[in-house]
């Protein structure tokens, strides 16, 4: 008997217990909520502005992200290329270890997850035509050094005037040139493969 007033007890315990709390939800659930005055200039703007806003940065934050990774990209590739220095030109090889011209530029840029065309006259064809003074670090540069009438080499640009290729010249292995130098009138114009903001 005494059992089951105790257990009689603790069922009117809790259901009292759950009244309460369903009184206390109930209340609250009615209560007006204060405004909290804006304390942040940027939250007492018009919420089409803070969106604006949001969006912009977003946006500027997506670009930093992407030049952050193309400048890496960019990077990568540059010492992938120095680290072929002096690698042995040999007509018609794409690494990895001997060149053409052509297939110099063609495995640097497919080991950077860029695949282009293999021959320099089809890569010339590629992209925007660049000229000295628009050209960045891991830009394409194309020549004519035979005196034909179109592209007939190919080397990829390392910033300060500099561009590392496989030369068919005295060098014959992969090696820098100046722009400044036996290139200067050579140079046709460069293409930009990744797009640097």
């Amino acid at each position: 008997m005494s059992n089951i007033l105790a257990l009689i007890a603790r069922i009117a315990l809790a259901l009292f217990l759950l009244v309460v709390f369903g009184c206390m939800l109930y209340m609250l659930a009615l209560s007006p909520t204060k405004a909290t005055p804006a304390k942040d200039q940027n939250l007492s703007q018009p919420i089409s502005k803070q969106t604006k806003q949001k969006v912009k940065s977003s946006f500027n934050e997506k670009t930093s992200n992407e030049k952050f990774i193309t400048n890496g990209k960019i990077d990568s590739l540059i010492a992938l290329a120095k680290s072929k220095l002096g690698a042995k030109y040999v007509p018609g090889k794409a690494g990895p270890n001997t060149f053409d011209c052509s297939g110099f530029v063609y495995y640097i840029f497919k080991e950077q997850g860029r695949v282009i065309p293999r021959t320099s006259i089809s890569q010339s064809k590629i992209g925007k035509k660049l000229d000295k003074s628009e050209i960045q670090r891991g830009d394409i540069l194309f020549f004519n050094t035979a005196n034909s009438k179109h592209v007939n080499h190919s080397g990829i640009y390392l910033g300060e005037n500099k561009f590392i290729h496989a030369s068919s010249g005295e060098a014959y292995s992969v090696t820098i040139s100046n722009l400044d130098g036996w290139y200067k009138d050579k140079f046709l114009w460069g293409i930009r493969v990744f797009n640097q903001k």
